[in-house]
């Protein structure tokens, strides 16, 4: 879960929608600069789906004693965490090997950046053990995808980093977006012919944001989640969990244009 604050309190955004945002932008992108997206279903998928294995846990979140608010994705214990990014990728496997193997890299790649010498020994252990489980599993998909003539050319090793590395960039941009950062750097970010580094930063007019270099289709983009209102501190979580399920609902819009 995302915990966007404001003066009002806070707007509790589910990881799976922040991920819908993350489709949003996979839709949009491309152009001369920063090529095409492909293929195109199967990365926006992935996209769309890459925090699916959360949708459970954000329905009946943890308490964060220490601010009376849900646990954020970055505050949950280590093993659930491990858990639902385990989880995601073999129930993309329902619907697209290839989006099952992009999800998979995404929380992979996640783990793969902590530093494991200077982690809790049990922790480093639970992580090492991630990572080989996420290799295995990213293996058979790989060797699944090249067997069969229509997914092959994606499957190559460039193509599937380019891949992985939007999403990776779509996720942060997000991130970004839904909770309000006022500026953020995705570092490199694919185009047609490398890598380059991509601002965001908020402009002058309420709820918009500006991209440089600009990476879209088109000359605008409105893209929204969803979240829900929180105005009080709880002590208990079944209390903060009963408050979440009548909680309003809001639609967070935003737009992003060039500078």
């Amino acid at each position: 879960m995302l915990i966007r604050e404001d003066d009002l309190g806070v707007l509790a955004i589910g990881q799976p929608s922040h991920a819908w945002l993350s489709g949003q932008l996979a839709r949009a992108w491309g152009n001369p600069r920063f090529g095409a997206v492909e293929p195109l279903e199967e990365v926006c998928l992935a996209a769309e789906q890459h925090d699916v294995g959360w949708d459970a846990r954000d329905l009946a979140p943890l308490l964060d004693h220490d601010s009376g608010r849900p646990c954020s994705f970055m505050q949950m214990p280590l093993e659930i965490h491990l858990g639902l990014f385990t989880d995601g990728p073999r129930r993309m496997l329902s619907q697209s090997r290839y989006a099952a193997l992009l999800v998979s890299l995404h929380g992979w790649r996640l783990y793969d950046r902590r530093d494991l010498d200077g982690s809790a020994p049990e922790a480093a252990a639970a992580i090492r053990r991630f990572l080989d489980g996420q290799r295995t599993f990213q293996a058979q998909r790989l060797r699944e995808l090249r067997a069969d003539p229509a997914t092959e050319p994606w499957s190559r090793d460039e193509v599937v980093e380019r891949n992985s590395m939007l999403i990776w960039t779509w996720d942060y941009l997000s991130l970004a977006l839904c909770l309000g950062w006022d500026t953020a750097t995705a570092r490199a970010v694919p185009t047609a012919e490398g890598h380059v580094d991509l601002a965001l930063r908020r402009a002058s007019a309420a709820g918009t944001w500006q991209l440089d270099p600009w990476p879209l289709r088109c000359d605008r983009l409105e893209v929204r989640c969803e979240g829900r209102r929180l105005t009080e501190r709880f002590e208990d979580e079944r209390d903060l969990r009963a408050a979440l399920e009548h909680a309003r609902w809001e639609t967070l819009e935003l737009r992003l244009e060039p500078v």
